[in-house]
């Protein structure tokens, strides 16, 4: 008897227990919607934003998600999907909802995995508004986050929705604040350099140096451009990604150039390649084939060898503060003499995520680390024909010729 109510009293404090840590919470998304959410979710179909999900949550976490759209993460990252699927056991047979950029969304899919809630990046909500009351009628939750935008605002925001949805708001609050506070510092080294804005062209290198891919307006590289302080000078010819013309590029004269590239470069001969598993040296063999463009050795940036690589899929991410970092000492080398960009970026990695990457993902051409340590290497890479002084013996100046010759 007595052993039948202890088991009526233990059930009764475990019920009380999950009761008490289950609850329903409104959620303030990026677009101002309220929308209620039995929290901790433990069935969440995540549409995008797969390593910010984990960072804000925990790897633990991604145990709950039943559903991505895989050709985002598998296909475009396979880099990134490899790493991750050494961790996360469940990745390799995870749901896939398709890709609703392309027009493969599956909402019958999506249904059947009988999410607690549908997490979307905005330009997937924007894209399938026609199917969201077919949510709301199967009582699904729809929550939209955003860091496409690449503003602290909706990096923060979003961050922190994943906190909520996890029931990690300590974990993701701290992640956000970290970001915000980077920024932050970011900003205030640009304004006390009190310099003019130097001008600046970032470009999307998967179609190699014989055609011009997309290059950034108002979001993505874009976005960051001008929140580091720089003047992009695709942003009055580009709304959101798409190419320029070259001639206007020309005219333009960047002071800084900056290719994207990720692992699937490597599928062609001369496309940018940057990221996991990528060689320093190929990933400068590929940046140096961009220099040979028409026109281009006229251009400040390549005469004064400020021209660099930088991994595509560090951005529209919480990791993408290093990348903020290093676009900020391409345009004010000075200022930011000790921010470590490549060290951000591991840092990051070791204290939200489960994957410790190796490769390339900053680069400046023709330097041996992610960037020139000094002036004297940058000047000598950006023109290594120069004679040598006439102060010089005979012997260094043969020293120089060879020096330079096998560089």
């Amino acid at each position: 008897m007595r052993q039948a109510i202890r088991a009526t009293l233990a059930a009764a404090v475990l019920m009380a227990t999950m009761n008490s840590q289950a609850e329903v919470k409104t959620i303030h998304d990026v677009l101002g919607r309220d929308v209620k959410v039995d929290v901790p979710a433990k069935r969440v179909v995540l549409g995008f934003y797969y390593p910010d999900y984990i960072a804000a949550t925990g790897a633990e976490n991604f145990g709950h998600v039943v559903g991505i759209s895989r050709e985002f993460w598998e296909s475009f990252n396979p880099g990134s999907w490899a790493l991750y699927s050494q961790q996360l056991p469940n990745l390799k047979n995870i749901g896939d909802i398709g890709n609703i950029d392309r027009g493969t969304f599956s909402l019958e899919k999506t249904l059947a995995m009988k999410p607690d809630v549908v997490v979307l990046a905005k330009w997937q909500y924007d894209t399938l508004k026609a199917e969201i009351p077919r949510f709301e009628a199967a009582n699904i939750p729809v929550v939209v986050v955003d860091y496409n935008d690449q503003s602290v605002a909706n990096h923060t925001n979003s961050t922190k929705i994943f906190g909520q949805i996890a029931g990690t708001e300590q974990r993701a609050n701290q992640a956000a604040q970290e970001y915000a506070d980077g920024i932050a510092d970011i900003q205030k080294r640009v304004k006390a350099a009190g310099t003019a804005k130097p001008k600046i062209y970032i470009e999307f290198g998967d179609k190699g140096p014989q055609e011009h891919s997309f290059t950034f307006g108002k979001n993505m590289w874009g976005a960051i451009a001008d929140t580091v302080g720089g003047e992009n000078i695709s942003k009055p010819f580009v709304e959101n990604w798409g190419p320029i013309n070259p001639e206007q590029l020309l005219v333009s004269k960047p002071d800084v150039i900056i290719i994207s590239g990720t692992e699937v470069g490597m599928k062609q001969t001369d496309a940018m390649a940057m990221g996991i598993d990528i060689s320093a040296d190929e990933a400068q063999r590929r940046l140096k084939g961009f220099t040979t463009r028409n026109g281009w050795e006229n251009l400040p940036a390549v005469k004064n060898n400020r021209v660099y690589g930088i991994y595509h899929t560090a951005s529209r991410s919480l990791s993408d503060l290093a990348s903020a970092q290093f676009m900020a000492k391409t345009l004010y080398p000075e200022a930011f003499k000790d921010v470590d960009p490549e060290k951000t970026y591991t840092e990051f990695h070791e204290k939200y995520l489960p994957v410790k990457p190796s490769g390339t993902f900053f680069i400046q051409l023709g330097c041996g680390a992610s960037l020139c340590k000094d002036k004297a290497s940058a000047v000598e890479q950006a023109a290594p024909t120069e004679a040598a002084p006439q102060t010089l013996s005979w012997w260094d100046k043969l020293v120089n010729w060879l020096r330079h010759l096998f560089t």
